[in-house]
């Protein structure tokens, strides 16, 4: 496995692998979620590069940027256990030179839901994606469905900038006892971690609820109930919406698929889950 830390670097080594190259770009603090998108990329792909870059344009707050954790000999070992080819771990520097100034930014997704809630948030993303595909160069490229607004930012950004990238959305990867795998939940106290679980159980009862024929009103108002009798969840949004574009839904059965959305503080860790209901 061959590590690499400069844009030039990355460019003479990607010259060197197939067209039929994978791409996983990644911040680090690699779990399970992480490989699971790695061991696709490979069955997919000739050969894999992942990236490794705590981004710091998707931060709106210092401290959670500061706080992220760095884990990147344990990362490599990983990775390279796994047979990926080529890591890039470029510093802020590298990937933000003095007088950078062109962002990315698909406007509607962005400025809703989790946009909304984490200002710049996807402009960030979508910006450092970029730059990402521009230098890997990759034939597909893997993302985790956990970000599920975060997959459509960047599929909508593909679609409209014609880059040559098929964008590959993975299942979330769950803990047993259904928790979504996310790096920030290595920041989560014993307690904390406990009450987590709520988030997932409460996605399970909402789908019963869709099932059931429940309209979006009832079930987002039931899933707020359900949550806030967990006394360490500090709620920050529950949102029903269009699974193909997060546009608002007419309060009726669902008659397509809609995806819930959930994000919840708990002490200082914002975690975020979603899933898709099915009538």
């Amino acid at each position: 496995m061959k590590v690499v830390h400069s844009k030039s670097n990355l460019r003479a080594a990607r010259a060197l692998l197939p067209a039929n190259t994978g791409f996983v770009p990644t911040m680090g603090a690699l779990h399970a979620g992480h490989m699971a998108l790695v061991e696709a990329a490979h069955a997919a792909s000739d050969a894999v590069i992942v990236s490794i870059f705590v981004n710091p344009t998707q931060f709106g707050n210092p401290e959670d940027l500061a706080k992220y954790p760095d884990t990147l000999e344990a990362d490599l070992a990983i990775l390279k256990a796994a047979g990926v080819d080529l890591v890039f771990c470029p510093t802020a520097a590298q990937m933000y030179p003095d007088g950078a100034d062109t962002i990315v930014e698909t406007p509607k997704l962005a400025g809703m839901l989790m946009g909304a809630l984490r200002p710049g948030h996807f402009r960030g993303v979508a910006t450092v994606v970029t730059k990402l595909f521009n230098l890997v160069q990759p034939a597909r490229a893997w993302f985790g469905q956990k970000d599920y607004q975060q997959v459509l930012v960047i599929q909508q950004m593909v679609r409209d900038l014609e880059l040559p990238v098929e964008i590959v959305a993975h299942p979330t990867v769950r803990e047993p006892d259904g928790l979504a795998m996310s790096s920030r939940n290595l920041r989560l106290g014993a307690d904390d971690r406990a009450a987590s679980v709520v988030l997932s159980q409460a996605l399970g009862a909402a789908q019963t609820m869709a099932s059931q024929g429940a309209t979006p009103r009832q079930i987002v108002d039931a899933i707020c109930a359900q949550i806030s009798t967990e006394p360490r969840a500090t709620l920050q949004s529950v949102d029903l919406r269009d699974a193909t574009d997060l546009s608002e839904l007419p309060d009726a059965p669902l008659t397509a698929p809609a995806v819930l959305l959930l994000a919840a503080d708990f002490g200082p860790v914002l975690l975020i889950d979603n899933a898709v209901l099915t009538p």
